[in-house]
Parts: C-alpha cells; structure tokens; sequence
C-alpha cells in the first residue's frame, strides 16, 4: 500500500544522514526506500557499493573539519597594533 502511494504521488525524500556538505543520504517517508547523491548531483539508489563510498568520504570529511577546527584553534591571537594616528586636542 505504501509503494502504491509513491508510484502515484512520487517519493517523500527526507535526509537522513548528512555525509558531507553537499553528500546526503535520504529515505523516503512513505516507502522507506533510500537514494545518495550520485557524483553528478541526482539521486541514485542507495547500494552496498555507495554506502560504503559514503562511509569512507564521511570519514575522510570528517578528519578533515576537524583538522581544520584545531588548526584554526592553535593558531596565535593577532598582536595588537600600536595607533600612531595624530590625536588633536
């Protein structure tokens, strides 16, 4: 009954995991059937093939951002600068 609706009607994507900024995952609510997006940024079926694709670039983004976080983190305050405009009194 439920995939009857989404033949009729089209699916009801919902993202549910977030992979990368632009990489999600979705499932739709009706049907429970779950797509990707693909390399060229359609949907695609969500396979074995591509939930292991996903894992691993989830991984590697997620070294990422973090890397970054902790650089941005470590890095010195700015010093301060010395004013030298002429004050007028």
């Amino acid at each position: 009954m439920k995939s009857i609706y989404c033949s009729f009607f089209g699916h009801q994507y919902e993202v549910s995991k977030n992979i990368t900024y632009h990489v999600k995952e979705y499932k739709c609510t009706h049907c429970s059937s779950q797509v990707t997006t693909s390399g060229n940024g359609g949907l695609t079926p969500l396979t074995p093939k591509y939930q292991e694709i996903n894992s691993v670039l989830s991984r590697i983004h997620n070294r990422r951002v973090s890397r970054i976080k902790h650089n941005e983190n470590s890095k010195p305050e700015q010093e301060e600068f010395l004013d030298f405009t002429p004050h007028f009194s």
